[in-house]
């Protein structure tokens, strides 16, 4: 459970930074804690997207890992941004990512900020 939490919270800090460094991906709200409430929610939304649909594509599309080697893996983490984004707009949480080269670098941004967070963060494997 804590490495859950962990893992949320470091997606939620890796959004955030995403979302401070690029204009095309917003968070709106009206208050502060709101707007920490749909960073934490949007979190969890982001992590159940990649740890259900992103195994299922990665796979789909092995022969592209091979081709492009590996470089497939940020158009995929720029589709999974995109899908979160589309659920969050069904879910009415204030999340928006605008167009695919904005997913593109914020995926990068966001992968970036979640290894160098997963290796100062603590891990539960102990």
């Amino acid at each position: 459970m804590k490495n859950f939490v962990v893992k949320t919270l470091a997606n939620a800090a890796a959004l955030a930074v995403a979302i401070w460094l690029v204009k095309n991906i917003t968070l709106t709200g009206d208050s502060t804690g709101k707007k920490a409430l749909t960073l934490i929610l949007v979190a969890l939304l982001f992590g159940v997207v990649n740890s259900i649909v992103k195994p299922v594509v990665k796979f789909l599309s092995f022969p592209l890992f091979i081709l492009t080697l590996g470089l497939i893996t940020f158009v995929i983490n720029a589709l999974m941004l995109l899908l979160t984004s589309w659920l969050a707009g069904k879910l009415d949480l204030t999340f928006h990512v605008e167009g695919f080269w904005t997913a593109l670098l914020g995926g990068l941004i966001i992968s970036i900020v979640s290894w160098a967070l997963n290796v100062v963060l603590p891990d539960d494997k102990d």
